[in-house]
């Protein structure tokens, strides 16, 4: 637990208290804070409860007193409409920010001081949490102390204080950034930009300026990695290179760079500062399939450099990756039927990603459906032998397939039973069932981890019969 003395002896409220809320308030309290908390479920203010958290509705919270507002970062603070304590903390005065400030401003305690152990923060519409996740994996393979965690797993203050060679490394979503203007990382991470929470950011233009705005908090001899395969990334990149501010590294697949990290044909190249080297190829990076997982790697790479110097170290750790939970994960095979539990894919473009790397697939997808559902994977719909959908999305996604075969499976119980069926008899030699819902899961599941571990718990019911007979 990092300890927030930012607010200690002073009055603070938190109003959100899952997993960052509740992290927060025991976080605040331990500082020293007097911490007035709520949330609509009784659970989670029984959680904070315990923490110390003084438990009351908003409108009876002492307003005139309160020294910050710490929002859950799930709760709307401009668009579709500010949430009524957003307008309540405005109409007292009182500044609102989220858990990835407190921690901020623990580890960088004058906003233009030295930090006490640096900061990587990974954010983008894909790829950002297999990009952390591999971000840690290196720096631990190669005697640093990774903390790995914001958006991904533990909250950013749950993570261990600083010792001797610890790096943090932090996935920020694009509701984290507004919720945290202090944040300075020393490297940045921008994976892409596509159409994704438009609702809360009212245009895509409104999105990719957030995301910008984390780039240009960098510290100035930080740097900056920007993948620059979509236009979005791209001018930001531009801007971000001209402003003198952080260096800016471009990264890029498919194409030559000639300054930059970039990959071609399989294999990554380091061209920051010299002329273009091939690292590896990232065929030997088994867990990494794909150009979007090319993408991931290279972001890495360029994001670990000025921490270890020695590129091969890099490339045996990137190889030596186990990959992902939940991201084009294989979670076995029963009989000829291999498992993909690709839960993670909560848009079309990320979906985009799982179905381009296997052939003859049996695809599960679905849920609460995001703005233009799948029109975008029609040039995909030939991979797919046939689909089963699930969840609020179901109806629409079936008239987007149109002549592609699909059931209405409703629950992912069903579907998973069918798709192995149907994989089970067809012809193909290694057929796939890949759950890769291009959803959201809030209409059946908690959140995209609990539909991953339930495809997973199904996965190894059906296998329990064939270990039996085995």
């Amino acid at each position: 637990m990092i300890v927030s003395t930012a607010f200690a002896k002073a009055d603070v409220a938190v109003f959100g208290l899952a997993r960052s809320g509740v992290a927060s308030v025991k976080s605040l309290v331990e500082g020293g804070a007097r911490v007035f908390a709520w949330d609509d479920k009784d659970e989670n203010r029984a959680a904070a409860k315990k923490e110390g958290a003084v438990i009351l509705p908003f409108a009876e919270w002492p307003w005139p007193k309160l020294k910050a507002l710490v929002l859950s970062p799930g709760i709307p603070l401009t668009h579709p409409a500010p949430h009524p304590v957003v307008l309540a903390a405005k109409d007292a005065g009182v500044a609102v920010i989220g858990d990835m400030e407190l921690f901020a401003r623990q580890i960088r305690p004058e906003p233009d001081g030295p930090a006490k152990a640096p900061v990587i923060a990974i954010t983008g519409t894909n790829g950002k949490s297999t990009t952390t996740a591999l971000i840690g994996h290196i720096l631990t393979q190669c005697g640093f102390s990774a903390e790995v965690g914001g958006n991904i797993g533990k909250s950013a203050l749950d993570l261990t204080p600083p010792v001797a060679k610890t790096i943090y490394v932090l996935e920020v979503s694009s509701y984290q950034i507004d919720l945290a203007p202090g944040l300075k990382p020393d490297v940045s991470v921008l994976t892409n930009i596509t159409p994704d929470h438009i609702d809360r950011h009212g245009s895509l233009e409104n999105y990719a300026a957030v995301k910008a705005r984390l780039l240009s908090q960098t510290v100035k001899n930080g740097q900056v990695c920007i993948g620059v395969d979509d236009p979005h990334s791209a001018a930001i990149y531009t801007r971000l290179a001209a402003s003198g501010g952080a260096e800016a590294v471009p990264v890029a697949v498919g194409k030559v760079l000639g300054r930059g990290v970039f990959v071609l044909d399989g294999s990554l190249y380091d061209a920051i500062g010299q002329r273009a080297a091939q690292v590896m190829n990232l065929s030997n990076a088994q867990s990494l399939p794909g150009a979007h997982n090319w993408q991931n790697a290279a972001l890495a790479y360029a994001a670990v450099k000025p921490y270890v110097k020695d590129a091969r170290l890099i490339a045996a750790a990137i190889a030596s990756f186990p990959g992902l939970a939940h991201r084009i994960e294989d979670v076995g095979r029963v009989g000829k039927v291999r498992f993909i539990n690709d839960s993670k894919a909560t848009n079309a473009e990320a979906a985009e990603r799982a179905l381009v790397c296997f052939p003859d697939i049996f695809w599960i997808a679905g849920g609460k459906p995001k703005e233009g559902g799948i029109e975008s994977l029609k040039p995909q719909f030939g991979r797919v032998r046939k689909a089963y959908l699930i969840g609020e999305a179901a109806e629409d996604f079936a008239a987007t397939l149109g002549d592609t075969p699909h059931e209405i499976s409703g629950t992912l119980e069903h579907a998973v039973a069918s798709a192995f069926a149907d994989a089970r008899s067809a012809d193909a030699a290694s057929p796939v069932v890949l759950l890769s819902p291009a959803c959201a899961s809030f209409d059946q599941f908690k959140d995209f981890e609990a539909r991953g571990d339930a495809f997973r718990d199904l996965v190894k019911h059906l296998a329990e019969p064939e270990r039996q007979a085995s």
